[in-house]
């Protein structure tokens, strides 16, 4: 391991004793995005447990000479590191699954309420001396649009409802008219409808080919003045540009934790963009998902180990 969050250090830990008899340990406590530290750290091992790094071609390349196993702490791990060169070069990919559901839904809300109810705004000014406070937006009675309806957008339809709101649903055809109706959520089959009809869009869905720029400037466009944005999931769902664009117009609030380019550049046109609420890709991080994360990713490179499979996006064995 060539770097870990510090809050993730203790459950890391636990999780190792998996290990003992199976395979030699180098574990860093700290975290680094800087590639040559990386890659020093990493030498001569042969799996690698990576947490909040992307794994650039040329770094893939360098740890290819030994490394047949890397373990991303993460589910949707299309955006840290290239499949089609991981699968020319021999190395299998690993990710963690419904590690932090509960974490990135309540995430998702605590955004939604600092768009609808403002608290950040409100204890700036009261610390300014401003007693006036403001009004703000009331959940109740509201509808939640929901893009896509895996472990998270179910979790964020659960919590939708204890606040009185009803929620409408895209998921690319995928679910059952079962499982819509044990979430009592509406599915709507074209995505500019269900955008057009929301007063809060939420965005739930994986990375992958299919999904790569789904959201586009016809969708965004359906979007009412008004309507809360929020994207815990990546962001190139969004197509390159459109969601600044539709942002610039200065007539709905958003908040996003995922970016194009991780961390955000200081350059970056969003902010420059009044309103909006920005964090650094941190949904996903909690105690209960560090545990969840950090067990998962021991417990890939087990199977790796011992010959066996787990939670394989990437094999070469089958390419």
């Amino acid at each position: 391991m060539p770097c870990v969050f510090e809050d993730m250090v203790a459950p890391l830990k636990a999780a190792l004793p998996m290990l003992d008899g199976i395979a030699r340990v180098r574990m860093f406590e700290d975290h680094t995005l800087d590639e040559d530290t990386f890659l020093t750290r990493a030498e001569g091992a042969e799996a690698v447990i990576v947490i909040g790094v992307h794994i650039s071609d040329d770094m893939l390349r360098r740890l290819a000479k030994t490394v047949r196993c890397l373990a991303f702490g993460g589910t949707g791990v299309a955006s840290y590191v290239n499949f089609d060169l991981a699968r020319e070069l021999g190395v299998r990919i690993c990710n963690v699954r419904h590690y932090g559901d509960a974490a990135v839904a309540e995430f998702t809300f605590a955004l939604i309420l600092e768009l609808a109810r403002r608290v950040g705004d409100l204890d700036r000014e009261l610390r300014a001396g401003d007693w006036n406070g403001m009004s703000s937006i009331e959940l109740a009675g509201k509808t939640l649009a929901i893009v896509g309806f895996g472990g998270i957008g179910q979790t964020v339809a659960r919590i939708a409802h204890g606040f009185g709101m009803q929620v409408t649903v895209w998921d690319s055809g995928r679910g059952s008219r079962e499982r819509y109706t044990e979430h009592d959520v509406t599915p709507i089959a074209d995505m500019k409808a269900l955008f057009a009809g929301a007063d809060v869009v939420s965005i739930h869905m994986p990375l992958v080919d299919g999904t790569r720029g789904m959201i586009g400037d016809a969708e965004l466009d359906a979007l009412r003045p008004g309507t809360m944005l929020i994207n815990t999931a990546r962001a190139e769902i969004i197509a390159p540009g459109a969601l600044v664009r539709r942002l610039e117009r200065g007539d709905i609030p958003a908040a996003l934790d995922v970016y194009y380019q991780e961390p955000l550049p200081m350059d970056s046109p969003l902010l420059a963009i009044d309103g909006l609420v920005l964090t650094p890709h941190v949904a996903w991080r909690s105690d209960g998902a560090n545990r969840n994360l950090t067990r998962q990713c021991v417990e890939d490179i087990v199977a790796y180990c011992t010959g066996g499979k787990k939670n394989v996006v990437v094999d070469p064995e089958t390419a």
